[in-house]
């Protein structure tokens, strides 16, 4: 796709630090009720007073564009998602209607389920909780994504024999996901953690390998035909769906046979923002290299500041509530991206974590507020 060409095919970023390891917090909650914007429910959690410009941002947001976190438990985010004090338990819990009301957050990840699988039930409090429209990006487990079993503080321990099994995938994560978010199920994502060498010394043999997984999971089910109607932004006609999506973190891995790969099975190629992988104008080159077979949804997990490891953007950023490291090279070509696959039809998925810039929250409106600009600016045809 030419209009990435300004992006190049920048020389491989240098491999860094080893496997950055996160907990996620979340819980289901008992909770099933509708969210209701800005309201505070009784024993529950309360939605922050946003000012009006805020609803403003998001109404002038594409609707087929969706902004979230990586997961919701954070107390920072007083006056930011929430309107008082709660603990991380509390916020995990019941944080997640309130979270869904805000204007710009139209979608969160999950990732408790990368380190254990989750039940229906647990699926199901979760989508009982945001409205129709909400969206959720969904890790698969380690269990079939990490070619390792690893002890406790992340050591690799032996090989796993479950590594890319289709059939665990299925029962374990695909089923119940689906089963229990239905329509809301947005991305089922498949993290590959580091892998080691040996692996890496046969890419095609690697490809082959992740080819034949894809295969044989179950096909996906597709949305009614008026579903897409209702998303602003969009022409009605078929939604596509939930999709899958490869996140991998090896440079190595990402060549023109693996966006081949993809493209030819419909896998989306997720880009992962983390510094164990090339910078973000290199990955957007491979993704229009897998759009030339047919494109589709766009898919972004920005994870981590690239100067620094998971921990110490922990302990760097906490509390979370304010941007730290500003990024706006990354942010404006994440712009870019999501305002060219919402204006070509696509849905668009970006999810951000707190150790990108400081605070999750705050990315995304600055993300929307530069999305805006670009979807509303006359385009050059226009200026003629």
């Amino acid at each position: 796709m030419s209009q990435f060409d300004l992006f190049g095919t920048p020389p491989d970023d240098p491999p860094t630090g080893g496997r950055a390891t996160q907990v996620d917090g979340n819980a289901p909650t008992q909770e099933s009720t509708e969210p209701r914007k800005g309201a505070t429910r009784r024993g529950g959690v309360g939605a922050a007073d946003l000012p009006p410009e805020l609803q403003t941002l998001g109404d002038q947001l594409p609707g087929n564009i969706r902004l979230g976190t990586s997961s919701w438990s954070f107390p920072g985010w007083k006056g930011i998602v929430w309107d008082d004090d709660y603990s991380d338990t509390k916020l995990s819990r019941q944080g997640l209607s309130a979270y869904a009301s805000h204007p710009v957050l139209r979608c969160v990840g999950i990732d408790r389920s990368f380190y254990k699988p989750m039940s229906i039930v647990e699926y199901q409090k979760y989508a009982q909780q945001v409205p129709e429209d909400f969206r959720f990006l969904v890790k698969a487990p380690s269990v079939v994504t990490d070619a390792v079993v690893r002890g406790e503080k992340g050591e690799g321990l032996s090989t796993n024999p479950c590594f890319l099994d289709a059939r665990i995938a299925t029962e374990q994560f695909v089923a119940p996901c689906l089963a229990g978010l239905g329509p809301k199920a947005g991305v089922l994502v498949f993290q590959m953690s580091p892998l080691p060498v040996e692996l890496l010394r046969d890419i095609p043999a690697l490809i082959q390998r992740i080819e034949a997984f894809f295969a044989a999971l179950p096909p996906l089910p597709t949305l009614p035909p008026g579903e897409m109607a209702s998303e602003g932004g969009v022409a009605p006609g078929p939604s596509p769906g939930p999709c899958y999506a490869l996140e991998i973190r090896d440079g190595a891995l990402l060549t023109p046979r693996l966006m081949r790969a993809l493209g030819q099975l419909g896998v989306r190629y997720c880009i992962g923002l983390h510094a164990r992988m090339p910078h973000v104008e290199r990955q957007a080159a491979a993704l229009a290299m897998l759009d030339e077979t047919g494109a589709g949804p766009l898919v972004v997990r920005w994870n981590l500041n690239s100067a620094h490891r998971y921990e110490q953007a922990k302990a760097k950023y906490a509390p979370f509530d304010k941007i730290v490291d500003p990024d706006p090279t990354t942010r404006d070509v994440l712009a870019a991206l999501a305002t060219h696959y919402a204006l070509a039809g696509h849905p668009v998925y970006v999810i951000v974590n707190n150790k990108a810039e400081g605070s999750s929250p705050l990315s995304c409106r600055a993300l929307a507020e530069r999305i805006t600009e670009l979807s509303q600016a006359p385009s050059a045809a226009d200026a003629q």
